[in-house]
């Protein structure tokens, strides 16, 4: 995946709309929230089981698709806002969460 053309794209769809004054940080995040909700709501009433395979049980597999999308949408769209390389501080907290949740040796 490339994320900075991603986040290149997103920028641009968003100034063919005039829609920059919007995105600010702040609105970015609560955006973010509400998709993350949106997405919970396909899994709200599926047991555990259920909930490892959505298609089986009859949830709606394009809408959780498209949820993931949207918040992967804000996601790109709030780090590039506040100009976080995205990628460089996902392998950081792996890094520091393999320190802090060392592997269990059989």
């Amino acid at each position: 995946m490339d994320i900075p053309a991603l986040q290149e794209q997103l920028r641009l769809f968003a100034q063919e709309r005039n829609w920059e004054e919007y995105h600010s940080p702040k609105n970015l995040v609560m955006a973010l929230s509400v998709e993350v909700a949106e997405l919970m709501e396909h899994f709200q009433w599926l047991t555990e089981e259920q909930s490892r395979r959505p298609g089986q049980a009859g949830a709606d597999v394009t809408g959780i698709e498209e949820e993931v999308a949207d918040v992967m949408i804000y996601l790109l769209q709030l780090s590039d806002r506040l100009g976080i390389d995205l990628e460089g501080a996902v392998e950081r907290k792996m890094r520091r969460n393999a320190v802090k949740h060392p592997a269990v040796k059989p």
